[in-house]
């Protein structure tokens, strides 16, 4: 199976992977897309599982921020951050994906 790596650079000091998705037999835009959607919190959280916005097809990269004691999730992918299909690097653009080298 083919995975995205789905990495926030947008809103953050240094990069950081925040998570795998797998796409299955998607390929192209349709796993760009398929990753951008699954690591947004529409309903709820993507990044703690929740019911409808947890997709056992994501893997969390790293620890979750915890604030006094409680877990929070991970803030939705976002314009500027990247994605990584393959050996070709993305940046999530306004509508779309672009290239980056």
């Amino acid at each position: 199976m083919t995975q995205v790596a789905v990495i926030h650079t947008a809103f953050e000091d240094t990069p950081r992977t925040v998570a795998f998705v797998e796409v299955g037999e998607r390929v192209g835009n349709e796993a760009l897309e398929y990753a951008y959607r699954w690591t947004q919190n529409i309903m709820d959280s993507w990044s703690l599982k929740m019911e409808a916005d947890g997709n056992d097809d994501v893997t969390v990269v790293g620890e979750l921020p915890v604030v006094d004691g409680r877990t929070f999730g991970l803030r939705s992918t976002s314009m500027g951050d990247h994605m990584l299909l393959g050996t070709t690097k993305y940046k999530v653009g306004m509508v779309g994906f672009e290239e980056i080298a």
